[in-house]
Formats: C-alpha cells, structure tokens, sequence
C-alpha cells in the first residue's frame, strides 16, 4: 500500500482487529470445553484430557502471540490480512475503511 494510515483509520484498524482477536480466544475457549466435555463424559482419562488442554492452549497461545504480539500500526493491515485470510472476521467487519484500503485487503 502507498499510503500510511491516518488516526481515525488506525483506530477503525485495531477496532477490527480485537473483534478478531475476541474470536480467536472464543474459538480457543470452546476447544478447551470440547476436551473437557469429553472427560466429564468419561471418552478420555485424566492423563489425556490434561494433555490435549495443555496442548491445545499452548498452541493457541503460540498462534495468538505471533499474531498479535508487539502489534503497531505499521503490522495492522498485514494482521487484518491474517485475520480474513483465516475467516477470523469478514469483509463487512472492514466497513469503517475507505474502498482504496478494503480493496489493498481483499487482494
């Protein structure tokens, strides 16, 4: 993109991003409930069911910080672009944006 984003755009920027960030840990969450469910259900032990949530969170964790870690306004576009890439968030969450960004981020 030839251009920087101005204030309001940076701010409409992490506004999309922590929507997708909230959906990342909603999507984390219920995966740990899935392994939960299953060990009150008693499909896995004890020993697998700490196992997999350990697993799970850690590569959740991984996965989160090397999104959003050390995020600043010059790394926005590019985690907005990871987030739709992973259909963490769609094009009508990129609303507030002027078309010439929406368009730099479908592309």
């Amino acid at each position: 993109m030839n251009r920087d984003l101005t204030k309001s755009e940076k701010k409409t920027a992490r506004a999309i991003i922590e929507k997708g960030l909230q959906k990342e840990f909603e999507s984390s969450i219920l995966k740990l409930d899935a392994i939960i469910e299953q060990w009150k259900n008693q499909i896995i032990d004890n020993r697998s069911a700490y196992h997999s949530l350990y697993s799970s969170m850690q590569t959740s964790d991984k996965h989160i910080a090397k999104r959003y870690d050390y995020m600043k306004g010059s790394k926005y576009l590019m985690i907005i672009i990871g987030q739709l890439i992973e259909n963490v968030i769609t094009e009508e969450d990129l609303g507030e944006f002027p078309q010439d960004i929406k368009e730099y981020l479908k592309k």
